[in-house]
């Protein structure tokens, strides 16, 4: 009965530990469902020689039997012709096979026993293994889904989140340049106006000058220590 435990040891066992320590639960669950086929293959070997030895011993009892009836023919055909040794003989014999029908009785009854429990087992670790392939699909589901979640969340908790940070503090950089442009153009414009002034007091003083020399050519200015009139 060796190979039931076994096979019970698979089916009892935990699988969510199982998979805990597993590098890749898929392929884990892949190897288990195969160890289970496998065991089962061989469950239903044991089971098969179970039957074949209850019906090898049927056979046997079947034998003995049809070699008592055999001897009981034997021995009243010798008393029919008077040989009375003879049929004692026969008789002898007769005991015999029936002995070893007898002794079959208890061993054919145990084997029989034995070969009906086997099969009740393995109907139900044909019953699991179908219900575990069946549940297959959905744990490897399961697996897919458990290691996105664990991604996602190493991701926020900083594992994993280098690129994130080094597009952040790269944004930070062209802020900060973009700041820095601003501020160099606007102290280009506040230098730009105070030339523009400067130069339109050196273009009035030159304006003026020339309007001064034209008056005088003109003779549109007035003698000298009388004040302008505008």
């Amino acid at each position: 009965m060796g190979i039931f435990s076994r096979i019970s040891d698979i089916f009892k066992s935990n699988v969510n530990d199982a998979l805990d320590n597993a590098e890749d639960p898929e392929k884990m669950l892949k190897q288990m469902v195969l160890e289970m086929e496998e065991s089962v293959n061989k469950a239903t070997l044991a089971v098969a020689n179970a039957i074949a030895n209850e019906k090898g011993l049927e056979r046997r009892m079947a034998k003995e039997r049809s070699i008592a009836a055999d001897w009981q023919q034997k021995a009243m055909a010798a008393l029919q012709a008077g040989r009375e040794d003879l049929a004692r003989q026969a008789l002898e014999k007769k005991a015999v096979a029936e002995k070893n029908v007898n002794d079959l009785v208890p061993i054919h009854a145990t084997a029989s026993q034995t070969s009906a429990k086997m099969r009740e087992q393995l109907d139900q670790l044909k019953h699991k293994l179908e219900e575990a392939r069946s549940r297959q699909s959905t744990l490897i589901a399961r697996s897919q889904a458990a290691k996105a979640q664990q991604m996602i969340a190493q991701s926020f908790s900083g594992v994993g989140s280098d690129a994130f940070s080094k597009f952040d503090k790269f944004e930070g950089k062209i802020e900060k340049l973009e700041a820095q442009a601003e501020a160099f153009e606007q102290i280009a414009g506040e230098n730009t106006s105070l030339d523009q002034e400067f130069k339109k007091l050196s273009t009035n003083a030159a304006v003026d000058d020339e309007l001064l020399k034209l008056k005088a050519q003109m003779g549109m200015l007035p003698p000298s220590g009388q004040e302008p009139t505008s």
